[in-house]
């Protein structure tokens, strides 16, 4: 059954139908557009489309085909219809009649789906940001693990200096840092809802599409019609940011193929990541590695394909732009596939610690370390730096190291060399001269990376202002803790709360204010306030929620902040709170404030004790001490935006 046809007098063909239908892909936005149409329910009920029964009606056929398709997604590709709007529009008339025609008022699939697929990138978006804090982990446990291992450093895959084997899987900390960054970035961008711009030039009602937008989650509505339903920039974001972070693992992919090869024999793959050759018993192939490598062009091909698709096409939507969703499908689940097999991969990982040393006391790592002691005794780079090249050849010619060669051997390029070179050729030499900021001394990389774990307070209370070579190291590494501490919170399940959210946060608010902990709120305050809620997720299952009350321009307080006991301890709070504090940053807000009985937790998160007495008298009303706390308990602290590090 199509939703369209009075204007012709033929039926489509098959051939067509076939080209034309959209639903074996888009059926995974199901969830998505049952969510937005009841949204849009609401919506119309609001501006007297609907009367409340109808709403009533509507919005409980509508929750019934939600846990349908939740529990059996693939029930709808039995179905013929021509897309999964089509599809959810079918099965509500099936269930209510013409009132399921009703719905549609005001509305067009092109707001439709441009809604949809905003909302599955956000929710898909959590569950990558999460992948991607992990794969960082899984990097940070093998730093630990391996954090004294010589490895040889290359450039120009020739044997360049030796550096760490820890230092080596920092650098791909940092990547996945930035991936994290740009995925972050997207996901803002894309916060907003086109919901109620119809096909392409708004709706005729007088749908308060703010309040709509907030209902489905977003942060704000879109501003401009045309734009809204064919803007597709989210999609090329997310397939961007996909691409460098699959640039990214295809590196470190190729890192550990080149390590595990036999010309190299540095590392062993678990056996729960490699496959043998059918022909040869002998082969133990890095095959999860060379899939991570292979996929990463397919994730490219996406971008590149949309980017394609959408170049020189004109406003407003055309039928082009539902070429946008298998290719985003794809790379998203290819993305996350990789990164979950990385970890995989890290976490098996056999270093051979012998073979790593010995090449790296191969290949004249150390001559940099010779030209750097000429250097100290006045002889000019340049000089130093030739001096040594010769050095290395007679080294070449003779089948030895540097370090093998006599003192003797060493004066005929220099008479400056003295019997004190040889401490300056070792390895260890090598390695803990790297003590700038960012190198890789291995002492350091140690102490820090100890830091980390034991949580050391007088190493990370250390200022980096006049500290010696040694301590820019822990530094540094301590920052890279810090960072991802918050990003694990941060990529915890947070979510702007939505009207289904409404009875959890009233259950859940008013336990704790039972307890005493918190006042309470009643439910008629929680569905006015609901646009200002965030709340926690685990497992799909809501167990925390915060809200966020803006008293005036630059001035806003965090209430209402309650985890559910048996989800406590796992950092819930933490994020919820960091989410609050990123969303404040970008209103522009100035000051962040709370009144609690509990400063020391909002100590850890940044927040500093202020007097109780300068607050505003319509804020100590409103935040009224609970009955069964000692009013003087209560501490004021705030967090002023722009000044935390």
């Amino acid at each position: 059954m199509a939703l369209w046809g009075g204007r012709f007098k033929e039926k489509a063909s098959i051939q067509f139908k076939k080209f034309n239908d959209s639903l074996p892909v888009d059926y995974r936005m199901a969830v998505q557009d049952i969510v937005g149409s009841m949204a849009w329910a609401q919506a119309i009920h609001e501006v007297g489309i609907l009367t409340d029964d109808e709403l009533k009606r509507l919005t409980a056929a509508l929750a019934e085909l939600k846990a349908s398709v939740e529990e059996n997604p693939k029930q709808i590709l039995a179905s013929d219809a021509e897309d999964i709007h089509s599809w959810v529009e079918i099965q509500l008339i099936e269930k209510t009649g013409d009132l399921g025609k009703k719905l549609h008022t005001g509305r067009s699939r092109n707001d439709q789906v441009a809604t949809d697929l905003k909302l599955w990138c956000k929710e898909s978006g959590g569950d990558l940001l999460f992948a991607l804090v992990n794969l960082q982990q899984a990097m940070m446990n093998l730093a630990e693990r391996e954090k004294d291992t010589v490895l040889p450093g290359y450039t120009h895959l020739q044997r360049a200096q030796p550096v760490t084997f820890g230092h080596w899987c920092l650098a791909y900390v940092e990547m996945f840092n930035r991936d994290i960054g740009r995925l972050k970035d997207a996901l803002y961008r894309l916060d907003t809802s086109p919901l109620g711009s119809g096909a392409l030039a708004g709706t005729a009602y007088p749908i308060d599409r703010n309040a709509l937008a907030h209902r489905l989650g977003f942060r704000t509505a879109t501003m401009n019609s045309l734009d809204a339903v064919s803007d597709r920039d989210h999609v090329i974001e997310l397939l961007a940011a996909a691409s460098i972070s699959m640039m990214h693992l295809s590196r470190f992919a190729e890192d550990l193929i080149f390590y595990n090869s036999g010309e190299a024999g540095f590392v062993e793959m678990s056996d729960l990541v490699s496959s043998g050759s059918s022909l040869m018993p002998q082969k133990k192939n890095p095959d999860a590695c060379e899939l991570i490598r292979g996929k990463a062009g397919r994730v490219f091909g996406s971008l590149t394909g949309m980017l394609t698709t959408m170049k020189a096409l004109a406003l407003a939507y055309n039928k082009d732009m539902q070429e946008d969703k298998e290719g985003l499908f794809d790379a998203m689940d290819t993305w996350q596939e990789c990164m979950e097999m990385a970890v995989l991969v890290a976490d098996g990982l056999k270093v051979n610690r012998s073979r790593t040393l010995a090449a790296a006391q191969q290949g004249y790592a150390n001559a940099t370390e010779l030209a750097d002691y000429l250097v100290s005794k006045d002889i000019p780079f340049r000089e130093a730096h030739h001096i040594v090249g010769e050095v290395v050849l007679a080294a070449i010619d003779k089948g030895c190291p540097l370090e093998d060669l006599t003192l003797t051997q060493l004066q005929e390029f220099s008479e400056k060399i003295e019997q004190d070179v040889y401490q300056h050729l070792s390895i260890e030499s090598t390695l803990d001269k790297r003590e700038a900021l960012g190198g890789t001394s291995r002492v350091q990389v140690e102490k820090a990376l100890a830091s980390i774990q034991s949580g050391n307070e007088e190493i990370l209370n250390e200022q980096v202002v006049g500290a010696p070579g040694k301590q820019q190291i822990q530094i540094a590494l301590r920052q890279v803790k810090q960072r991802l501490n918050a990003q694990r919170a941060a990529a915890m399940s947070v979510r702007r709360a939505r009207m289904s959210d409404v009875d959890n946060i009233h259950q859940q608010v008013n336990y704790w204010a039972e307890q005493g902990e918190i006042l309470p709120r009643s439910r008629d305050n929680i569905i006015h306030d609901i646009q200002n809620f965030v709340v926690a997720e685990i497992d799909g299952e809501v167990v925390g929620c915060a809200s966020l009350y803006i008293y005036q321009t630059g001035l806003a307080e965090i209430r209402s902040i309650v985890i559910d006991k048996q989800a406590q301890n796992q950092g819930q709070g933490q994020a919820l709170v960091q989410y609050l504090l990123e969303f404040a940053q970008q209103m522009e807000l100035e000051q962040i404030i709370v009144l609690t009985y509990i400063p020391q937790y909002f100590a850890k998160l940044g927040f500093t004790e202020m007097d109780k007495s300068l607050l505003a008298e319509n804020i100590i009303e409103d935040s009224e001490p609970s009955p069964n706390k000692d009013a003087a308990d209560e501490v004021a602290m705030e967090y002023i935006l722009g000044q935390q590090k």
